[in-house]
């Protein structure tokens, strides 16, 4: 059988990479303006009319990317979560530091990312706690993707011999389960920044000294 020989040409690769980036830039348009509306309106006053109005198009343009009102604010609480785990993965990356550092480093800064969403914010706050609590896939993910980088970070200090631990997963979820005081962010609301994050750092002393045993 001879091979099949692909014919493109430059131009035709040129408008597939064009409709591409122009998709994500019109995706982007309209989570940035479901966001400033969420925050002006609130939930129960903000809908996919609303938003295409905002943006002057269509609301079937906007459903060419989100197909219902539900998909579109899962895409919001979706994108609110990657911005947190964004700093926490490059700390994650980070295969250079030890893995005592790196856990310290990713709790702290969970917390510190947390606290300023949920304080800096209030009102935006309030609307991802409620389009996150029917988002129960959403949710799910965030912490499972938590959990798999704590993991690693804990595989990695096994690896280099200065922890034994027999499951990662397991004790990754317990770690985050004994921080939750610190960044789950109904209990940073109702705490209101009163809570000095050098605790966390000397809870993290703790259950890094128990690892090490």
């Amino acid at each position: 059988m001879r091979p099949i020989k692909w014919r493109c040409s430059t131009a035709s690769v040129e408008k597939a990479i064009s409709a591409l980036v122009n998709a994500d830039s019109t995706r982007e348009r309209i989570l940035d303006t479901t966001v400033e509306l969420l925050r002006r309106h609130g939930l129960g006053k903000t809908g996919v009319v609303d938003v295409a109005r905002a943006l002057d198009m269509s609301h079937s343009n906007v459903y060419k990317h989100f197909t219902s009102k539900s998909a579109l604010f899962d895409a919001v609480a979706e994108r609110w979560l990657a911005q947190v785990m964004a700093p926490l993965t490059k700390i994650t990356a980070d295969k250079k530091a030890p893995a005592a550092k790196r856990l310290k480093q990713w709790t702290r800064t969970l917390a510190e990312v947390k606290r300023k969403k949920v304080l800096g914010d209030p009102a935006l706050f309030e609307v991802y706690n409620s389009i996150t609590a029917d988002a129960h896939d959403v949710v799910a993910a965030h912490v499972a993707r938590m959990r798999d980088e704590v993991a690693e970070i804990l595989r990695d200090g096994v690896r280099s011999g200065a922890w034994k631990l027999r499951s990662p997963g397991a004790t990754a979820m317990l770690i985050l389960n004994a921080t939750a005081r610190f960044h789950h962010p109904a209990m940073v609301g109702l705490d209101e920044g009163r809570t000095d994050l050098a605790e966390l750092d000397a809870l993290m002393d703790v259950v890094i000294a128990g690892l090490s045993n």
